[in-house]
């Protein structure tokens, strides 16, 4: 695999080489002080440009000046463009390197994200204004208001009549979706909380909770693991529980800590409902 040090020189020769590219910023996991390094980070480079047409839509031109991929994704080329002024492509080559290289025809928006300028060819008076050097705080977990976590807590027992219902009605996929994208987008919320109110609210647990694991007791991720299910609705059963019962101490604990009102009604109406549907 070829190293950092190969890539960044190989992408400021190329925007040094280009007239129209005025500035290069680098974003993602690679601009963040705060994230595990490895080898298989992307590399999200933006290139500022003075005209976006040489750039839109051109892979044969992008194969040929950054070699051939094994696959390749163009966003902007595909259903549900945004249409926001900039070209995407994402690549991943046969040595395992990953480039996500974007043009934009826009000026920067700096919405707190860790960034990197790499090169500016106008010295912050072009496209890009010079950029604050800064860690991951924009990540970083943030405390509940009362509403919010009245609102997760709601939701997470709400939704899981749509759970119980497609397990009776044999919906498998319905049943799998609802609990793996929305009712365990609560339970991640509850989660991260409960690091916070351990560890303090100054760290982040990644895109979708992905470093729990770093920060949750050993015993509480074990259960964590145990939420998750195969295709048996015996065990999807016996995992909906385990993440009810996970779900009601991690709240439990941030209601303390916060002065919050935990709402067992809920609970309880939603628990007697599903020992309603599985005991048929």
């Amino acid at each position: 695999m070829r190293s950092e040090e190969e890539i960044f020189k190989m992408i400021l020769d190329f925007a040094r080489a280009d007239e129209k590219i005025r500035a290069v910023v680098l974003s993602g996991s690679r601009a963040n002080p705060a994230a595990p390094k490895d080898i298989y980070q992307d590399y999200d480079i933006a290139f500022f440009v003075s005209d976006i047409k040489a750039y839109y839509n051109r892979p044969e031109w992008i194969i040929g000046t950054f070699g051939k991929p094994l696959i390749m994704q163009m966003p902007e080329a595909m259903r549900y463009p945004d249409g926001g002024g900039h070209f995407n492509y994402m690549m991943i080559y046969p040595d395992g390197v990953r480039l996500d290289l974007t043009f934009e025809y826009r000026k920067y928006i700096d919405e707190g994200e860790p960034a990197l300028l790499l090169l500016d060819k106008d010295e912050g008076k072009g496209l890009v204004p010079p950029l604050p050097s800064r860690g991951d705080e924009y990540w970083h977990i943030k405390e509940p208001s009362p509403l919010f976590y009245y609102s997760t807590c709601n939701n997470f027992w709400w939704c899981l009549n749509n759970a119980a219902k497609g397990i009776v009605r044999d919906e498998l996929p319905y049943v799998m979706n609802m609990l793996n994208e929305i009712v365990r987008k609560e339970l991640h919320d509850m989660v991260d909380w409960y690091i916070g109110i351990k560890h303090g609210f100054s760290l982040s647990t990644g895109k979708d909770s992905k470093y729990i694991k770093r920060y949750l007791e050993p015993e509480l991720y074990g259960e964590y693991l145990k939420t998750y299910s195969d295709a048996d609705y015996d065990n999807i059963w016996d995992s909906i529980y385990v993440m009810c019962k996970l779900f009601r101490r991690l709240a439990l604990a941030v209601a303390e800590h916060f002065g919050f009102s935990y709402n067992q009604g809920e609970e309880d109406g939603m628990m007697a409902y599903m020992e309603m549907l599985r005991s048929g």
